[in-house]
């Protein structure tokens, strides 16, 4: 059986970014983008030692994606209202 040592710290904080990136707005978009570098580092880290959080890494990068998609379109929607309704 192959046993794993520890959960790879990176891969943690990209969950958590992912997770933030979802709730916070505007400034979720930056911190999406963070979770995206972090959940790639933790896999690259996870494939090359005998640390454990692939599942979290994994979890990280989608949540953080999904957060970026999210606060894209909040931007987008708020500049547009904001358009319209300068519009005379």
């Amino acid at each position: 059986m192959n046993e794993r040592s520890q959960t790879n710290s990176k891969s943690v904080i990209s969950l958590t970014l992912g997770i933030i990136s979802i709730v916070i707005p505007i400034i979720g978009l930056v911190i999406g983008i963070i979770g995206v570098v972090f959940s790639r580092k933790a896999a690259k880290e996870i494939a090359f030692s005998n640390e454990s959080g692939s599942g979290f890494a994994t979890a990280g990068l989608v949540c953080s994606v999904v957060g970026i998609v999210l606060q894209t379109f909040i931007v987008a929607a708020y500049y547009l209202f904001a358009s319209v309704m300068t519009v005379k």
